[in-house]
Formats: structure tokens, sequence, C-alpha cells
């Protein structure tokens, strides 16, 4: 992704792993825009924490960064009694985000990797291929962006006003990102969109982060409060809805941030397509409906405050969930790195 910094333009990863040291650099996200500063974590545990605590997140870039941490606890696991050290790690990292399926496959994938090749035995061999597979899933999570952008840009008029909500960019992905690989794609192939940007409370993803990553690629945007989405649906400023997926469930439901499913219900209303962009990787056919997706919970002083500034009456509580389910009905389609599919349509993609 690209990044001005003091009025020089870099690329980027959000997340990245230098096998020599087996540090894992990642972009922090808590302290966009105000700050970018990049954060190295050294041990596995680190790692859990940056995850935890969302210095690193979105659902590809959680399991990309969960795979260098079970390299990192294959680096630093003793000889002896190294399968519940991995164990152990294992644990760790997948008790950091419920929701996001993209940590467990990558988690479970490795582990059995590990376990195949003879390698849970052999503590160098585990780091040699927890090492390349990692780095192997972080590539094939930035090609899988990319094509998802391209196909997404099919759908991308010149002129297009696209809503989107969270942030579903470069940072939530290592780069290009879900949602906004469309955008990305369209601005390189010089049509001019217009983006409404969700400020998603109440970490604010979509004011803080997605709108930084369109300033930073050039993109027309306006941040909007997330209650006035239905504002423009409603005067027909909106030509169509992407977000991206944290779970998507054998029968198309979806989870995502909180908030994305009144915005489908609206863009139903309006007759306005709602397309979700996420890998075949967040497809959980283990799950038959969003029913069954575990729901995070956060803290509820994230409502109940901004930027640590109270703003509720003391004694006043909160409930903060981090997901809420769209069911597939208000789905017009699923952009993946193969194609564009139907919710019904997604059996398809079961052995891909």
């Amino acid at each position: 992704m690209k990044v001005k910094i003091n009025n020089k333009t870099e690329n980027y990863r959000s997340v990245w792993f230098e096998p020599e040291s087996g540090i894992i650099n990642a972009i922090n996200q808590t302290i966009l825009p105000d700050k970018f500063e990049i954060t190295e974590l050294k041990t596995y545990t680190e790692t859990a924490e940056a995850i935890k605590t969302m210095i690193v997140r979105g659902a590809p870039a959680i399991g990309v960064t969960a795979g260098f941490g079970i390299a990192q606890a294959c680096m630093h696991a003793p000889k002896q009694n190294f399968t519940d050290y991995l164990k152990k790690a294992a644990e760790t990292l997948k008790s950091t985000r419920p929701t996001a399926v993209d940590l467990f496959h990558v988690i479970d994938g490795l582990l059995n990797k590990i376990k195949d090749s003879d390698a849970i035995e052999n503590k160098e061999n585990a780091v040699e291929i927890s090492v390349s597979e990692s780095q192997k899933i972080a590539n094939e999570t930035i090609n899988a962006c990319k094509k998802i952008g391209e196909f997404g840009n099919e759908l991308l008029k010149n002129k297009s006003k696209i809503l989107t909500h969270c942030n579903a960019g470069a940072l939530a992905c290592v780069d290009f990102g879900t949602a906004l690989s469309p955008l990305r794609i369209a601005k390189y192939a010089g049509k001019e969109i217009f983006v409404f940007v969700d400020e998603t409370r109440p970490r604010f993803q979509g004011a803080k982060l997605t709108a930084w990553e369109l300033l930073n690629e050039e993109i027309e945007h306006k941040i909007i409060a997330d209650n006035a989405a239905g504002y423009f649906m409603q005067k027909g400023e909106i030509d169509l809805c992407i977000v991206g997926a944290d779970r998507i469930t054998a029968n198309g439901d979806v989870a995502n941030k909180i908030g994305t499913y009144e915005k489908a219900v609206l863009a139903k209303e309006n007759n306005i397509p709602f397309y979700v962009a996420a890998p075949i990787s967040t497809i959980d056919f283990s799950i038959k409906s969003g029913n069954e997706i575990p729901i995070e919970e956060r803290n509820e002083d994230e409502v109940l405050s901004v930027n640590n500034i109270r703003i509720a009456p003391i004694g006043s509580h909160a409930l903060n969930p981090a997901f809420d389910v769209t069911p597939a009905k208000y789905i017009t389609g699923i952009i993946t790195e193969i194609g564009i599919f139907k919710p019904e349509e997604i059996y398809k993609l079961k052995d891909n």
C-alpha cells in the first residue's frame, strides 16, 4: 500500500516477518492516522497481544500474523517439550479474536503441515516449515486480494459512488485489501470514483483507517456518520456498497463489523447492490448459518469513551458487540479471488 511520509511515498505491507531475527513488523493501527509507527513483535505472546489489542486487525491480516506467531513459537520453543510449547502458543493465538475464521484456518493449517511432515518431533524442520509456509500464506493473501480487486473493479463504472463500512483495506489484509481493493484497481485503471466512508463506531476504523488509506491513494472520499448512510441512499447518492467479512457461513450469511447488517437492510430497501469482498479462506463451510458464529463482545469502555475521554454519564454502562451477521438474502454477491458469486452459489467454492 502507498504511505506518504514527509512528502515521500513508500510502499508498505501492513505486517511482515523477518525470519533472521524472528521479529514481526506491524503498522500500529491503534495510533493511525495521528502517527505512523512500526511495532516490533518479538515473541508469540507479544504477537497475540498485538492481535488482541488491535495493533493488527482485519481477518486476513490477523490470520497472516498468527501464522508468523506460530513460526516465532517454533523458533523459541525448547527442544524438550517442543510439542507442548507449540500447542500452548496455538491456543494463546486462537484465543485473541473468536469471530475471524482466518485466524483458525491459518493456525490449524500450519500445525497440520508440521505434523504431516513429522516435523513435530524435529524443531529445526518445524522452524523451516513454519517460516516458509507462513510467508507463503502472506503472499497468497496479497495475490488473492489483488484478484478480488480485479473482479470487483468490473462492478465499478466511471463516476461510481460507493459506500463502505469499517476498514477492509490493505491495513486489514497485508496489502490491497478486500472491500478497498476494487477501489484501488479502479483508480489505477483511470476511473473517477467517490467513496462514502462510514465512521464505524465505536473504534472509528472507517474515519481513522479507511480514510487514511484513501487519502494516501488520492481517491476522492467523504467521511459520514454511521447513521447518515440511509440519508444518502434515499437521496440516490450511493450506487453500490462494498464491505469486507470476518466469516462467511455455508449458506452465505456474513459476519462483519457491527453496523454492516443495518447498511445491508437499507441498501435492499433502496434497491442498491450490496457486495461482500472476501477471499475464499473466509468461508467457513463447517458452519451452516450465521446463528452459529461466535460474536466477540469487547470492553464497554470503547463505547463509553472516545480517545480515553468519557462521553457517557458515570454509572451508565454499555453493550459492545464487535460484529453482526448479515443474512444472505440481503447480499447481492460475494467477490472472491476466482470470481463473483451469489450467496447461494458459494458451495461451488468448497474444494478451492
